[in-house]
């Protein structure tokens, strides 16, 4: 059955962007006038996502006033976090909110250009229960690697590192089963989904990784921020 659902994280403080955006939550950051948000609002729909749960919490009022409950024919829903809760604390407040068996989960600063309707289709065909969309880099010291047996299940996380070496990152795109992850996870308590979920119970669940050469921007830091500036001259999706 086709994902009709996703959760965007848009509750971050955007510290490191704070020096060239500091009036708006980060993924509303501006790129070439748009927020950084619609964007990937567009590239969702363009996928048949009629649903979209953004966890928020930093300036959340500026973000809900802007987008309301509606963009682009797409339904807008949110959960507030009050403090902050983390990846994991802040999918997991939206999954609670949430009808849908299996959703598609996102960061809400950085874009990974992937075709979901493919994506998806490998979550199915491994049965898998949680899969992440993983992505090739020269240089992965900035995130971390993800290693994979050669059947795509996700054996281990390696650690952010000082040396420059090519690796597959995680890229912060997901298929999540909302039964699993709400059994396996706790309500209302800040966690990060990458080091407390995906790391601790990769011995106990199927957990998958498939690699997508798509174009992938984090805009995290101002150099990247700056990049996507360039990259976004002509909007791929409307």
């Amino acid at each position: 059955m086709e994902i009709k659902t996703a959760i965007i994280l848009a509750g971050g403080f955007g510290t490191r962007l704070k020096t060239v955006v500091s009036d708006v939550p980060k993924p509303m950051a501006p790129v070439n006038g748009i927020p950084f948000l619609s964007y990937q609002l567009n590239y969702l729909k363009h996928y048949g996502i009629d649903n979209v749960i953004l966890s928020v919490g930093y300036l959340h009022e500026k973000l809900i006033s802007f987008y309301k409950n509606e963009f682009n024919g797409l339904k807008l829903n949110y959960v507030i976090e009050d403090e902050p809760l983390g990846t994991g604390g802040g999918i997991r407040k939206a999954m609670e909110q949430c009808k849908d068996e299996e959703v598609f989960a996102l960061n809400g600063d950085s874009f990974f250009d992937i075709n979901l309707t493919k994506f998806q289709q490998y979550h199915e065909f491994k049965n898998s229960s949680f899969s992440l969309a993983l992505r090739k880099l020269d240089n992965a010291s900035r995130y971390g690697c993800v290693q994979t047996e050669r059947d795509n299940r996700i054996i281990s996380f390696q650690e952010k590192s000082d040396m420059a070496e090519a690796g597959s990152i995680n890229a912060g795109v997901y298929i999540l089963g909302r039964k699993l992850f709400l059994q396996h996870t706790p309500p209302n308590t800040k966690f990060s989904i990458e080091k407390d979920f995906f790391e601790k119970e990769l011995q106990v669940l199927p957990i998958y990784g498939f690699e997508f050469e798509a174009y992938f921007i984090d805009i995290g830091i101002p150099e990247d921020y700056a990049k996507a500036q360039h990259d976004f001259k002509g909007p791929k999706y409307n």
